[in-house]
């Protein structure tokens, strides 16, 4: 006799409790009681102003110098993976950027009263940036981020001064 054989064998019965399709219609109630809520503060009379971002231009322009940062820090940690270090400035500064962009973002997002404060700290980075991507830009990709912190810079100066 296997060790198999000798188990104890066990009448399997049904759990009370729910099964997969009551669980599937909880859900679709709470869903359409939050969408309800939703379409309630949508309603006529409710201000939504306050809901899109004041400056989308300087956001725009934030989230491309951030998205164009993040190629370029992929590009400088290829070439170190290769052994070339000549970019590890680079990859600094652009690391320093993305971290200011980032911030400056979600502020411009949710139209914080620290944006225009904010954005200085923004000028200052992306200009720092631009300065030592521009010192590498046979580099599409350092090219590419220098060109995004100067359009950053511009889009801050016009709209945001």
């Amino acid at each position: 006799m296997t060790d198999k054989d000798s188990l104890p064998q066990k009448n399997i019965e049904p759990q009370s409790g729910m099964n997969r399709r009551e669980v599937l219609l909880a859900m679709g109630v709470v869903a359409t009681a939050a969408y309800t809520g939703s379409a309630a503060a949508a309603m006529p009379g409710h201000d939504h102003s306050k809901h899109k971002p004041q400056h989308s231009a300087v956001l725009d322009a934030t989230n491309a110098c951030t998205e164009t940062g993040q190629l370029c820090i992929a590009h400088c940690l290829v070439s170190f993976v290769e052994g070339d270090t000549e970019l590890a400035k680079c990859a600094s500064k652009v690391h320093e950027m993305k971290t200011i962009c980032g911030t400056f973002s979600d502020l411009l997002a949710a139209n914080s009263e620290y944006s225009k404060a904010y954005a200085n700290i923004c000028i200052s980075a992306c200009e720092d940036c631009e300065k030592v991507c521009r010192e590498h830009d046979e580099h599409f990709e350092c090219k590419d981020c220098a060109d995004a912190c100067a359009a950053l810079v511009k889009a801050i100066k016009t709209s945001m001064a």
